[in-house]
This record gives C-alpha cells, structure tokens and sequence, in this order.
C-alpha cells in the first residue's frame, strides 16, 4: 500500500479536514508507517489557515488495534523508523539492550501522542468498534471523543505484564478510581461507561456517527481560529500546571522497566501467558 494510502485526506464541508486510517485488513494496527502517515496528515492539517477542525477516524469495522504486533515481534519496527523523518531528537533505535526500545517508544508513541495532543486546532476522535491499548493513544490525544454505541475502550497491558499505554493519560481520562479497575481489569469499557466518566462527549448510534460528528466539527468551525487555538491551550495549560507532564514520563519510565523485566524473564518484551487473539 502506498504512503499517501495508510491514511485518507479529505474536506467533507469547508474548514473542515477529515483524516482516516486505512488499514482495514489489519483493523487498522499501528504500523510505523501508519503512525508517521499520520503525522504527515495532522501537520497537513495543521498548517493549512483554511482548515478549523481535524476529525480522526478510521475505515473497516474497527477503529484501531492497537500496536502492530508483527512488526514489533519481527524487530522490523526499529529499522522502519529510520526509514522516517522522525519529529524527536531521540536516537538510539538501533543501539543494544534496553535502550532501542525505549527511544523508538519515546518517539513513535509516547512522543507522536503528546505532539498530536498540542496540535493548536480542535481534533475530534470519531470512534466506531474496538479500541484496543494502543488504539487509545491515537484517541486520547484528541480534544473530542464520539463514539458509536457498539464502541469498546480497553488497555490489556497489565494482562500482559506491562503497566499502561505508554501514553499514560488514564487518570485524566477516567478519574483515578475508573482509570486502575481500567488497569486492573483488562476489562472492556463501553462507549456508554466511558460517556459516564467523561472520557466520551458523546455516544450516538453507529449510522448516525459521520454525519453527527461532522455537525459538531461544523458547530465548532465557524468560530475565529485564533480564539479556539488560545482556547485549547487554555484548557491543556491547566492539566499541565497540575503535573501532567511529570506523571506520564514518570509512568513511561515504569513502562520500559517492564519491558526490560519481560525480556529478562520472557525472552520478549510482554508477559506470554495472557496473549488474547485481537479482533
């Protein structure tokens, strides 16, 4: 598949850019390919003085997998992204022991996520089917989430011995409590559980989910860029002054220490013993 084809550019309605990934085969698994695709698409967006609003969403019947494990299993991962112009300073990708992992993951997850968060327009997560552990990563970053009625949220990486998405935004997601039985549990959330505790603005029916999602980009977009750019830092700025930042890279840290103990004791990078099938 071409470049430009892991992810679909368009404008449905003026100021307005819709972007979808579009490895459907895959249920749209996180390749490093797909994840710099993306990026290439949000600073598209970005860039463009014409465009208010990004919609995210996702063709096939889910909206993302999560990590591709194939190519994470296979090593290929860390050649690929040096196969890509990386947006970090991170090097490293090819260097021994723990230290290829955790640089690729600081820059293709942990560092597109955090980037994709601070974009300076309105995004809008149109979710529809499973999202699965690092499919959230690809949501969370989003300042909107809608979600379709048969949507499920879950993170298994304490299933399989590691402590969270390495973008580790459950607290604010969630709330403390919801955010550790999420953790805890493995457990599917549904798009209804998630509205209740503020992860999800809105819960629609799955026919329903492009059409009312574009209304609310549309609601939003007439509004002066500038004032929704300084609005949206606004709001980031608070989480920010109350730690954010120092709690997710301290909870990346705890993620590379499992990694390096599965390896350890696994011989790879998660527990074995739980591996579920993806959908």
């Amino acid at each position: 598949m071409a470049e430009q084809d892991l992810v679909l550019y368009e404008t449905p309605i003026p100021r307005v850019a819709r972007l979808t990934l579009n490895r459907p085969e895959v249920r749209n698994a996180q390749s490093t390919r797909l994840l710099y695709a993306l990026n290439a698409a949000f600073d598209r967006a970005a860039q463009d003085d014409s465009i208010h609003v990004i919609i995210l969403a996702a063709s096939g019947p889910h909206f993302s997998s999560g990590h591709d494990l194939g190519e994470i299993g296979s090593g290929a991962a860390h050649a690929n992204i040096r196969a890509e112009q990386t947006v970090g300073t991170w090097c490293g990708f090819g260097c021994a022991g723990a230290e290829a992992q955790m640089a690729y993951e600081r820059e293709a997850y942990f560092g597109l996520s955090e980037r994709w968060r601070n974009i300076p327009k309105p995004t809008i997560a149109q979710v529809h089917g499973k999202v699965i552990t690092g499919g959230l990563m690809l949501v969370w970053p989003c300042d909107l989430i809608i979600a379709s009625a048969e949507s499920t949220f879950q993170d298994t990486a304490v299933d399989l011995g590691v402590c969270g998405v390495e973008f580790f935004n459950h607290p604010y997601e969630l709330g403390v409590r919801k955010a550790k039985e999420f953790l805890f549990r493995s457990n599917e959330l549904t798009a209804e559980a998630a509205c209740a505790a503020g992860m999800v603005n809105h819960v629609v029916a799955r026919e329903a989910l492009e059409t009312f999602t574009l209304g609310i980009a549309e609601d939003i977009a007439r509004k002066p860029l500038f004032a929704l750019k300084l609005a949206k830092e606004a709001v980031n700025a608070a989480q920010d002054a109350a730690g954010r930042g120092t709690v997710l890279q301290s909870a990346f840290g705890h993620h590379q220490l499992t990694h390096a103990h599965n390896m350890l004791v696994h011989g790879m990078l998660m527990d074995p013993s739980n591996l579920r099938r993806k959908p």
